[in-house]
Order: structure tokens, then C-alpha cells, then sequence
């Protein structure tokens, strides 16, 4: 059955993905080509062009691509200059003998591979990062800026709008293969050369078309520490059923002691077609696109809490 999962933030590309889906086109291919649309939509504010910059105003953009059926992996992190960088992630997938680029490497293959140079920082993010962060300096540190310790103001910085959801999809095709495409411009105001889970295969998402799969958004640091992703997999690979995958990775979430612990929102789908999104210790109400072929058109839904 032809399936598809994604956050709410991924409706600029989700009809695109669906659309692909119903004529019958590759699952990887549907959902890249969805969350190239997201990843140029000025208005999702943390993503692409519409996300927030780094601490010091740039850019730098995450994403991973995962086939289920041969479990290749394509990743890059914190990209410059580059905003379909899902597309980018499929690239390294498929040229190249690696599974994750970063930074000015990862520019250099794009260029490689025909992407042009993105203007990526918007002139909105740039106003409010500059004016968000000259609160939290002293007059020393504003004249010095950015030739000052940036470690002291990152305990104070918080998103402007409390944005940490990196846009997953996660589908099925006419072929059965499930995978998963993610991407991501990570925190407002995160240290320069911060990776979150979203380019982390096994964290932030991991896909194997004979159980299924699973992809995380919100905050990555605590599902690189469980491998949150990939702990759903293998549980239904070792006989557990979708709920008791997603609760046995909730659980390991509230197992985690320091660092920081905020919340997580978990979406999953089995190899039976049936899906989850949990809000694990969210404050905000956290709405999902579905849709599957039985469906006239996609429904937004709205994730159950999971307690721990």
C-alpha cells in the first residue's frame, strides 16, 4: 500500500510527494522532490530559506536520505550556500562512497554536481538574529563581535519561536520500498557547526523496507544519545509491534539523565502500514500529514502524547 507520513510543516511539498506517489514514481525520488518545495518555502521557519541562522548569521543547512530496500545512506551537515540539500543528500547516496559530507566539503560537491550558489539568508532571519543577540551582549562584546567566545551566550539564546522541527517524510511506493528523506536548518542560534540528528542515520532516521521506519524531529541532541531511530526498527525487527517500538524508544528517552532534555516527536511507520506520531514532553500541540492510497486527499492529524 502506497503511504506517506510527514510533520505539519512539510505541507508546502507534501501534495507534490503524494502526487509522484499516485502515479506510481519511486518513494526516494517522490519525497525529495516534496521537501525541495518545503526547503524553499519562505514561511516554514525551520527549514531552507525560512529557518534561523547560526550564532554568528550563517546558514548551515542538514539533511539525510535512506533507501529501506538496500539501506544506502546519503547525509551532509551543516551545508553553506546550498538549499535543496535533501537533493544534495540523495547525490552523495548516489556518487559517491560515502554517507555524509559536511560543511565546505559538501559546498565543493555540490558545486560538483550542477547545484547552483543559494542567497539562503533571509533578510526577516537576518533582522531578528541581530537584534536577538545584541541583547545578550555587552556593549565589549558587540563592538568585538564575531571575534568573541560564543559559548557563554548559547545557554541564553532561544529559538524566536521555539522551532526545532526538522521536516521528515516518510512513505512507501507501488514497489514497497519505505524510506525516509529529512531536512533541516537546525536551531535558531546554534553554535557554528552544529549537527543535530536530522543528518544522522540511526538518531534522527532510519528506514528498512521488511519493518519499517522511523525519523525524529524537535531535539536531536537526546535522540543521537538513544539512536532513537534505529531502536524502532530494530525492536519490530526483534517481533515488537509499532506501539511497543515507539514506546520502548520513548522510554530510553526518559531514561537520559543531564545535557539538555527538552521534547521529541517521534514518527514511525511499519512494513503492515500501519503508523505513529507521539509527542514525547512537547508543550505545543504537534500536528502530522497522512495520507495513503485509500485516501481522496492527505488529512493533518493531530500526534498523541506518550508519557514515560
Amino acid at each position: 500500500m502506497k503511504m506517506l507520513l510527514a510533520n505539519a510543516e512539510a505541507w508546502p511539498g507534501f501534495e507534490t510527494t503524494v502526487e509522484h506517489l499516485k502515479q506510481g514514481g519511486a518513494g526516494i525520488d517522490a519525497m525529495v522532490a516534496g521537501i525541495g518545495k518545503v526547503e524553499r518555502e519562505a514561511k516554514v521557519r525551520s527549514v531552507g530559506y525560512g529557518g534561523w541562522p547560526n550564532m554568528l548569521g550563517e546558514m548551515e543547512f542538514d539533511a539525510g536520505v535512506m533507501d529501506g530496500s538496500t539501506r544506502q545512506v546519503g547525509a551532509v551537515g551543516a551545508v553553506p550556500a546550498t538549499l535543496p540539500v535533501a537533493a544534495l543528500a540523495r547525490e552523495v547516496m548516489q556518487h559517491l562512497p560515502h554517507v555524509m559530507l559536511t560543511g565546505a566539503g559538501a559546498r565543493r560537491f555540490a558545486t560538483e554536481r550542477g547545484f547552483a550558489v543559494d542567497e539562503v539568508l533571509h533578510p526577516d532571519s537576518r533582522r531578528v538574529w541581530w537584534e536577538r543577540l545584541q541583547k545578550e551582549m555587552t556593549s565589549a562584546q558587540r563592538a568585538a563581535f564575531p571575534t568573541i567566545p560564543l559559548a557563554p551566550l548559547s545557554h541564553a539564546i532561544t529559538d524566536p519561536e521555539r522551532v526545532r522541527d526538522t521536516t521528515v517524510f516518510l512513505g512507501r511506493d507501488a514497489g514497497d520500498h519505505i524510506g525516509v528523506v529529512t531536512s533541516t536548518s537546525g536551531w535558531a542560534w546554534k553554535y557554528p557547526g552544529r549537527l543535530g540528528d536530522s543528518p544522522i542515520p540511526g538518531a534522527g532516521f532510519y528506514a528498512d523496507s521488511r519493518y519499517g521506519a522511523a525519523a525524529c524531529t524537535h531535539t536531536g541532541e537526546m535522540t543521537m544519545r538513544c539512536g532513537t531511530a534505529r531502536s524502532i526498527v530494530l525492536a519490530m525487527r526483534l517481533g515488537r509491534t509499532l506501539d511497543d517500538a515507539v514506546k520502548l524508544a520513548a522510554e530510553e528517552l526518559s531514561e537520559l539523565k543531564g545535557g539538555f532534555l527538552a521534547g521529541v516527536v517521534i514518527h514511525a511507520i511499519d512494513a503492515a502500514g500501519h503508523h505513529r506520531v507521539v509527542n514525547f514532553r512537547c508543550d505545543e500541540e504537534i500536528r502530522y500529514w497522512y495520507w495513503d492510497e485509500r485516501m481522496a486527499a492527505p488529512e493533518l492529524r493531530v500526534a498523541g502524547a506518550i508519557h514515560c
